[in-house]
């Protein structure tokens, strides 16, 4: 065969290699991509990312330890809509002590959303309690400015001890709330139920302890989330992401003890504290604290 004819069949072969690779390279683009950043610099502590149960293509963000008691909704390009504030504890100079994650999912009223926010946060292990704020979700939440929400608290005490923690959770199925602790070698996972009375003061249930392999402070556990259905789990550190698929008949603890996790996709972010579910489940955001932070795309393996 002439060199003439080897190029013409050799030609169209490497265009549609070319062309094939330029796709699968956009495929993968799309299975982990920044959708956006975080806008303005009031976004600089950014520790907790969840979907509107109510609201389209909404997410909330809140900041941690030094901003007062709001939070912030956005779209996943980092466009800004609405500032919430609400009313938190007399005692804290600032409304709240720190607030590590916020979740959303069922409460009191069935068929409405409400939205949790973590004042959780304790470096030093120090504080004599820890507080939930719940809040019914409301449609103006989506518009632009600033908005007040009411909030009903909950305080909570550990069974053993005053805990650091910046994962908040919310089991749609069992009806629970999560709270997985960060700081030690083996962090703990402790649960209380959704429907409490205003200010109530509780003792956590603790229910299991979990190890990650990793060195410290890299393997400490920062932010989670449970899906919309219940089905699946999310925990993070600053450098992994771990899954589980759920049976709808298993504790969620029980499923984080027994079933080795799957490490799904992670691209290291500079402090990244904040993940969440989309609401189909099929992937999932993630965040970091620093001013105009991306927003990082994840879609879940075989979803």
């Amino acid at each position: 065969m002439s060199n003439t004819a080897k190029l013409k069949i050799l030609i169209p072969i490497l265009l549609v290699a070319f062309f094939g690779a330029h796709a699968w390279h956009k495929h993968e683009q799309r299975e982990n991509d920044i959708t956006g950043t975080l806008q303005g610099k009031e976004l600089d502590e950014i520790s907790g990312i969840t979907a509107s149960g109510i609201n389209d293509n909404l997410y909330y963000v809140e900041n941690d330890s030094g901003d007062t008691s709001r939070f912030f909704s956005i779209e996943p390009d980092g466009k800004n809509h609405t500032t919430i504030y609400f009313k938190g504890d007399p005692k804290e100079r600032q409304g709240v002590a720190d607030c590590e994650d916020i979740a959303v999912g069922p409460g009191p009223i069935k068929g409405k959303s409400y939205f949790y926010d973590g004042d959780i946060g304790d470096n030093y292990a120090v504080r004599p309690y820890i507080t939930v704020y719940r809040m019914e979700e409301q449609k103006n939440w989506a518009d632009t400015g600033v908005k007040h929400a009411v909030a009903v608290p909950i305080h909570f005490k550990y069974p053993d001890g005053p805990k650091d923690a910046e994962t908040l959770m919310i089991d749609p199925i069992e009806k629970l709330i999560y709270i997985v602790s960060k700081r030690k070698d083996s962090v703990g996972v402790y649960t209380s139920p959704l429907i409490y009375k205003t200010n109530d003061t509780l003792i956590l249930t603790r229910r299991c302890k979990l190890f990650f392999e990793g060195i410290k402070p890299f393997k400490w556990i920062t932010a989670g989330d449970i899906s919309k259905d219940g089905t699946q789990i999310l925990l993070r550190s600053y450098d992994k992401v771990y899954y589980w698929q759920r049976p709808l008949n298993q504790p969620v603890w029980k499923i984080m003890l027994t079933q080795k996790p799957q490490e799904l996709p992670y691209t290291m972010e500079k402090q990244g504290e904040a993940i969440g579910f989309t609401p189909d489940g099929k992937g999932y955001y993630t965040t970091s604290e620093g001013v105009y932070s991306p927003i990082y795309y994840y879609k879940i393996p075989g979803k």
